[in-house]
């Protein structure tokens, strides 16, 4: 394989060159994504950012990859007695950040991976100083407000505006950013030249989280000093999945990765079943019911699961679940949607390391508190542990609520391997499915396989409806057919955020790569020879 090949897409330009940056220094794939994680973390703080979670997939070339469940738990005060007089967690607030950030850990983590990679051919790791400087600078001097950053903050408005830290960190004397406008994080600068003086380990043991312990308690929050203490990133063995590709790997509870697995290995298959792009859409549908069915059923913390979720992907089970599919009728959809919002990034050293890294606060903004002392915005991922006793996902202290969240990645029988991802909520496995599905199955090029019309099936980040939504150009195509099987349409505008930002990166066994993003999103991706 001839090296010195390069990739890398992040739903964001910005993000795109900062990883772009530490490749052509020589740097990991893994160094590039921690850098491009703390870029979007500035440039994106609506969807992600150091207060929320992440989770990685690595792959070194010959090897299995390796997973890292970066995900926070829940405080030790998250009890249902905490939250005696609620029929649910808040959403919104205080009492919405109530599990760890992760993400921080989750870069300490793959670090200490890379570190493994260079030690072996004596070499080290660049230093954290200048992995963080890109967003250092951007938090310092501001970078444009996006139109998807001026519309969140829109939606958003009147549920976040009298929350802790949030007008002064997000809003503009006040009032909402125009598109265009330079939109600075000072605080937040200060908070990654510390982390890139001290460690990052100051997040959890120093002063960075004795100022985090001290805001959010303030807030609200049951998250407390002892709860930082605690908390470390764990690698995991990823779930995967043989089909007649190749092999699909994708991150085990308390993710929805077996979802994205069991569409793939179901459609794999049926497909041969399908002779349109029509047929194609309708079979990845219908599959993604029969999947979502078996994650509600079964997807959990880890130490609450039933069974072991690696049985679903077995071919006995995979059997039963396409027999309640056909090819001329839809299945009813009468199930709940599980939203969600993140960013996703993809990277190719010129080693042929690989990533695939998935980045989130949850909803808009989370939980829209921000630390006044670091300028980091919590999470609200344990809005989605349920207070109900008895309940799959009851909340408990030290467990960790559903993720929506789930990087994917792919060894072909050709020789190529693929990491690729999207955000988006419940849209997350249908859209890997249909980029992956199109590209792989149907042959389309990567950039195609993104760009065109798409659908999504339940709720996806920012929305609440649980219906079929298609973009208008793939209506066009496929909405008569669509509804004469039996499916519930809405149809979008075309090219529409709602249905996620996807993104891809492949490398070829003849050491070329490719790679792409998403029209829907502000990315950009590159490819080619290290310079």
């Amino acid at each position: 394989m001839n090296k010195n090949t390069i990739a890398f897409t992040a739903p964001h330009f910005k993000a795109t060159e900062a990883g772009q940056k530490i490749l052509e220094q020589g740097g990991t794939a893994i160094e590039a994504m921690v850098a491009a994680a703390a870029t979007i973390a500035v440039v994106y703080p609506h969807m992600n950012g150091l207060g929320g979670d992440g989770f990685w997939l690595i792959s070194e070339p010959e090897k299995t990859p390796v997973g890292i469940d970066a995900s926070g738990k829940a405080a030790e005060l998250a009890t249902l007695e905490f939250y005696s007089g609620h029929d649910s967690i808040p959403a919104r607030g205080g009492k919405a950040a109530l599990t760890m950030a992760g993400a921080v850990a989750g870069w300490q983590e793959a670090l200490a991976v890379s570190q493994e990679w260079q030690t072996a051919s004596n070499a080290q790791n660049l230093p954290l100083s200048t992995l963080l400087d890109d967003a250092i600078q951007l938090a310092k001097n501001g970078s444009e407000a996006t139109k998807t950053y001026v519309d969140a903050s829109k939606k958003t408005f009147v549920d976040l505006v009298s929350v802790q830290g949030f007008a002064e960190a997000f809003l503009n004397a006040g009032g909402i950013y125009e598109q265009g406008d330079m939109l600075a994080l000072p605080v937040l600068a200060r908070t990654l030249e510390q982390l890139a003086e001290k460690g990052l380990d100051d997040f959890y043991h120093g002063d960075i989280a004795t100022r985090l312990a001290k805001d959010l308690a303030s807030a609200g929050s049951p998250i407390r000093l002892a709860d930082f203490h605690s908390y470390q990133a764990k690698r995991v063995e990823p779930l995967q999945v043989k089909t007649s590709v190749g092999t699909l790997y994708n991150l085990p509870a308390p993710t929805q990765g077996i979802a994205s697995l069991l569409i793939l290995a179901l459609y794999d298959k049926l497909y041969t079943q399908g002779k349109t792009a029509t047929d194609m859409a309708h079979l990845l549908i219908e599959c993604t019911k029969q999947a979502f069915i078996a994650r509600n059923q079964f997807v959990t913390d880890e130490s609450r699961l039933a069974m072991d979720l690696a049985s679903l992907l077995d071919d006995e089970q995979l059997e039963k679940m396409c027999h309640e599919i056909a090819l001329e009728r839809a299945q009813p959809w009468p199930h709940q949607a599980k939203q969600g919002d993140t960013i996703w990034m993809g990277a190719c050293d010129s080693e042929g390391r690989m990533v695939s890294y998935i980045q989130s606060l949850y909803w808009e903004f989370g939980s829209g508190v921000v630390s006044p002392a670091t300028g980091i915005v919590w999470n609200n991922r344990g809005s989605s542990f349920a207070l109900q006793k008895g309940s799959l996902q009851e909340l408990g202290p030290n467990l960790k609520p559903f993720h929506t969240l789930n990087p994917a990645f792919a060894e072909l029988n050709d020789g190529r391997r693929m990491s690729y991802g999207t955000m988006g909520g419940e849209g997350q496995p249908q859209t890997q499915a249909a980029l992956f599905s199109r590209y792989v199955y149907h042959n389309l090029p990567l950039d195609q396989a993104i760009s065109e019309g798409r659908w999504l099936l339940g709720r996806t980040w920012g929305d609440v409806s649980h219906n079929l939504r298609i973009e208008r150009d793939f209506a066009d195509i496929a909405a008569e057919e669509l509804v004469a099987r039996g499916h519930d349409l809405v149809i979008v505008d075309a090219c529409n955020e709602l249905m996620g930002h996807a993104g891809a990166v492949v490398l070829h066994q003849d050491g070329h790569t490719d790679a792409a993003t998403d029209p829907r999103s502000d990315g950009s991706a590159i490819s080619g020879a290290l310079r």
